[in-house]
């Protein structure tokens, strides 16, 4: 029998992408979001998910639309969540709201209606910094804060107690959590309620950490959403991409549709059942080299990146995956290639209008002393 999957928050970037993978594998998929303007803009409506899915418009604190979007479910995918380390920093009560208080409403109608598996979208925001390895080859997981914030005229990188400066390594998902954001708070907090939840009422969990997710369909005009979006927005407007430190603090990107194939696994693999994984493409570059690699493939190569030399609070600036755990035991691994996934993202955003809200964004955390 063809499996029958929720997705709540299936109307955003990883959720409309999931939509058309699980179709194409014969499921039924019910989508629930509430389709905030942030996200999808104020003509957002059901022709805009872009799906065969069944949709139902509402919010997922509410418990009453929670239920009903879980009849006849057998499995859940659970996306809905806001997004964004700046704006967590000062809209907390709706961060803390949504995805803490959603994914508790949520657990709370699955206690009277099981399903057999849930997949929680977690988040690299949780390790904080990364994993490093001191001049001793000892590995550190707890980072001393970081001297080069202001100015940084005695450089962004963090130092051992001695100095000494620290090297960055694939950031495993044994490495405790740092959470240095209200983001990154809501996001453990999410995955730890639903693996203990699922756990106690005989349900399997699965909670994937994300890394930088990127590709075609990301919501443009949102300043808080993934970092590719928000410089393909300012380039498309013919702006300068704002880029915050120095420009070489190092992500891993992965691409959409790769992560499509993460969640699909996780919903079936009976491996996954109980684990958390990783899901980057195991690789990493400079926040600088995707700027100018973007602007070129957008054909905007004269346009110069803005380098900020300034930090936002809850900013880190190292953290890359580890992805030996998921390749194991799912078998899953990252496929697409960055370049060619940076030409299909161009491809699209040059058919695309988007605000730049990137200037209000900045003048919001400056007025709250975040940027610093």
């Amino acid at each position: 029998m063809p499996q029958r999957v929720l997705i709540t928050g299936g109307g955003g970037f990883i959720g409309r992408n999931l939509t058309r993978a699980l179709i194409e594998r014969g499921a039924t998929v019910r989508i629930l979001d509430n389709l905030h303007e942030q996200v999808h803009g104020r003509s957002a409506g059901r022709h805009r998910l872009g799906s065969d899915g069944e949709v139902v418009i509402g919010d997922i604190r509410d418990a009453s639309v929670a239920r009903r979007a879980l009849v006849g479910v057998d499995k859940v995918v659970h996306l809905a969540a806001e997004v964004g380390v700046g704006q967590s920093m000062y809209a907390v009560e709706r961060y803390v709201s949504t995805n803490d208080c959603g994914t508790a409403v949520l657990m709370e109608a699955l206690i009277g209606n099981p399903v057999e598996r849930i997949v929680v979208a977690s988040s690299m925001s949780i390790y904080g910094e990364g994993l490093y390895r001191d001049a001793d080859g000892k590995l550190i997981e707890d980072m001393p804060t970081r001297a080069g914030r202001g100015d940084g005229s005695s450089g962004w990188d963090p130092r051992d107690g001695q100095g000494r400066p620290l090297v960055p390594v694939p950031t495993p998902e044994s490495k405790r959590p740092s959470l240095a954001s209200v983001y990154a708070l809501t996001k453990y907090a999410q995955e730890r309620l639903v693996l203990l939840m699922a756990a106690a009422y005989g349900m399997q969990a699965v909670a994937l950490r994300l890394f930088n997710v990127y590709g075609p369909g990301q919501a443009l005009s949102n300043p808080y959403t993934g970092v590719l979006a928000i410089f393909a927005s300012r380039l498309l407007n013919g702006r300068s991409p704002l880029i915050f430190e120095d420009g070489r603090q190092r992500r891993d990107f992965v691409h959409v549709d790769d992560v499509s194939r993460a969640f699909t696994l996780a919903l079936e693999h009976p491996a996954a059942a109980g684990n958390v994984y990783n899901v980057g493409s195991g690789r990493h570059r400079s926040i600088r080299e995707v700027a100018d690699m973007l602007a070129a493939a957008m054909g905007r190569d004269d346009i110069v990146p803005e380098i900020a030399g300034k930090a936002r609070a809850g900013d880190i600036r190292h953290c890359f995956a580890d992805v030996e755990k998921i390749r194991a035991e799912l078998g899953f691994t990252a496929t697409s290639d960055f370049a060619h996934g940076l030409a299909g993202l161009a491809r699209w955003v040059a058919s695309q209008e988007a605000q730049d809200r990137v200037p209000k964004a900045r003048e919001e955390l400056e007025q709250r002393g975040l940027v610093a």
